[in-house]
């Protein structure tokens, strides 16, 4: 006697079977990404309020370079920290501080300015160093910028479609402007993972430094030369504890005043030059970063800054030194 045939699946029973399976492989390959890279965030950043504040933001790694070079352009030019958030609140909405090659009509980059405005060209647009100074050039021809609502004060200069929609950024922008402007230490880390193909080597540290501070950045300040000893021209590539590959910024204070004032701008410039190497260590292949008796190391569990005392507390309140980045092999 023969058997009756088997019922027929359902197709709803069969489409719903399929889209389980396609959650499932999604599942299992997100896993082995997050094993495999260390996790959603291995090559991505994060900046956190100092000392009593609160409010963190997390970035990528390209993110973190993009708005590193916007602050470092910006200080440069002696120009405020409210400067600087005003123009990382800018690139978080018009780019998501991407350095992108596309946009409405003919719009490029960080700022998503335009050629035919008169930006400048394409491939001057594209080099966010340029375009961070080409937005810095307008926004200081704005009158009182630095009293005016942030978002006023971006839309003077980008003269937007939606002259509202900065304002929104300015509590991430503040954050970052902070620590990368160096008012508020160790308050910057990255998972510092290296990206394939990036140029490594002191030599390549040094090139981004110039590119986005300007020479200046590889030696001390005239008035701190004439009290050093016997200072060098440039960062010394130190050999004695990486093979060469430390690179030892000078950090100067020549920002303000003399005594405990001038001290307070030291520190902060260590603290911006820190902060930058830390932004910079996936694309430069930087390993470790040193600065006032704290470390980074690329990797390491959290990617804090930790104290580099011997009693693990003691160094933590050396005073600032020179800043020591040692790049990979």
């Amino acid at each position: 006697m023969s058997q009756p045939p088997a019922p027929r699946a359902r197709p709803g029973r069969l489409l719903r079977t399929g889209a389980a399976l396609v959650v499932l492989l999604a599942v299992a390959g997100y896993l082995v990404v997050q094993y495999v890279t260390g996790g959603e965030d291995a090559r991505g950043c994060k900046v956190v309020a100092g000392g009593s504040g609160t409010g963190s933001y997390g970035l990528t790694a390209d993110q973190a370079v993009n708005a590193a070079t916007i602050t470092a352009v910006g200080t440069a030019r002696a120009l405020p920290e409210r400067a600087v958030t005003i123009a990382l609140a800018t690139a978080l909405q018009e780019s998501a501080l991407r350095n992108l090659d596309h946009g409405d009509r003919d719009s490029l980059g960080l700022f998503q300015q335009r050629p035919s405005q008169g930006w400048g060209t394409r491939k001057d647009i594209m080099d966010p160093a340029y375009a961070a100074g080409e937005f810095y050039d307008h926004l200081v021809k704005v009158p009182d910028y630095t009293r005016l609502p942030l978002t006023d004060a971006a839309q003077r200069v980008q003269r937007s479609g939606f002259p509202d929609a900065y304002a929104k950024h300015e509590p991430d922008a503040a954050l970052l402007a902070a620590a990368l402007t160096g008012r508020s230490g160790a308050t910057l880390t990255c998972a510092g993972l290296p990206a394939g193909g990036s140029p490594t080597g002191p030599d390549a540290v040094r090139a981004a430094l110039v590119r986005d501070f300007g020479r200046g950045v590889l030696q001390p300040a005239a008035a701190d030369a004439e009290a050093a000893p016997a200072p060098s021209p440039s960062p010394e590539i130190s050999g004695e504890t990486s093979g060469g590959r430390t690179v030892t910024l000078p950090v100067t204070a020549s920002w303000t005043g003399e005594g405990a004032i001038a001290r307070q701008s030291a520190e902060r410039r260590g603290w911006q030059l820190a902060h930058w190497a830390v932004a910079n260590a996936s694309a430069l292949h930087i390993e470790r970063v040193a600065y006032a008796g704290r470390e980074w190391t690329a990797g390491s569990t959290g990617s804090t800054w930790r104290p580099t005392g011997a009693d693990g507390t003691a160094g933590a309140e050396r005073g600032p030194g020179p800043v020591r980045i040692t790049s990979g092999r």
